[in-house]
């Protein structure tokens, strides 16, 4: 015998450029929102009974009527519009997920002012959000950000680590350190300010990296996320990757100069994995 054990299906990847017009100037987002549904959909899985399955195409319909009517000013508080939405339609869902990704888009500066109504694409990095709520219950938000390319040419070492017989990385006081920074971090309360919240914590990480005289990748993590905690109180854990971006010294002897720390070749593989979750203690 067997037996469906959970279950969950939603719309994924799907776009959206959201521009908010004043006569101040207009404001612009891009957002790539995933939805996913729990609930009482174990006919469709074992009969292909489709009575309790809302299309996954009124789904993406969803998304882009909820972001019409929203007044929200972060993703934070669209997507949570929009798992009420949802959960309000739909007795048959147990609980909304909805997950967003913000593309980085920044004015143009001319004449030395930002302009009204043009734009540039900036990094790769994403602004990211989750909230899920179930019927009847509270939100839970996690945030972050993703991409986060980061670099710093001085104050970096890596020293002491286990020499044994396969092991042939040099010791180094003096090292670049790149890196691409992925954190999320879950709130302990709700109703924030989560466009400011957000820049704090990346301003923060940010502050203590550049700072920081790194004697591992894992060393600078935990100050990293050490640093965010202690500025902001409502965020009650952070989980943090920082992959390794090399870049590796050039061996110019052959060529009769020195490499006094200066010439590099950046690599992506194979790199260092670095993870961990900082919490605050009770």
């Amino acid at each position: 015998m067997f037996a469906l054990a959970e279950n969950r299906y939603g719309k994924s990847r799907v776009r959206l450029v959201k521009v908010t017009r004043s006569a101040a100037g207009n404001d612009l987002r891009e957002w790539t929102v995933q939805v996913l549904l729990r609930g009482d959909f174990d006919s469709a899985h074992v009969d292909g009974d489709n009575s309790k399955i809302l299309a996954t195409d009124t789904m993406k319909n969803t998304v882009y009527s909820v972001a019409r009517s929203s007044t929200a000013t972060s993703m934070e508080a669209y997507a949570m519009e929009l798992v009420d939405f949802l959960l309000g339609r739909n007795a048959q869902v147990s609980s909304a997920e909805v997950c967003i990704s913000s593309a980085m888009w920044k004015r143009l500066t001319m004449n030395g002012k930002p302009h009204p109504d043009s734009f540039m694409r900036g990094s790769n990095e994403l602004q990211t959000t989750r909230v899920e709520r179930a019927q009847g219950g509270v939100f839970t938000v996690v945030s972050g950000v993703d991409e986060l390319v980061i670099l710093k040419t001085a104050k970096s070492g890596f020293e002491g680590y286990i020499q044994e017989s396969l092991t042939t990385l040099k010791e180094t006081s003096d090292r670049l350190f790149g890196t691409a920074l992925k954190a999320e971090w879950t709130y302990s309360v709700d109703g924030l300010d989560y466009e400011a919240v957000r820049t704090k914590m990346r301003e923060t990480m940010l502050a203590t990296f550049a700072g920081h005289d790194s004697k591992s990748v894992q060393q600078t993590l935990y100050a990293m996320a050490e640093s965010a905690l202690a500025a902001v109180p409502e965020v009650a854990e952070i989980t943090m990757a920082m992959p390794n971006k090399h870049c590796i010294p050039v061996d110019l002897s052959r060529f009769g100069q020195d490499n006094p720390n200066e010439i590099f070749v950046p690599i992506d593989e194979p790199h260092g994995y670095i993870e961990a979750r900082v919490i605050r203690k009770s």
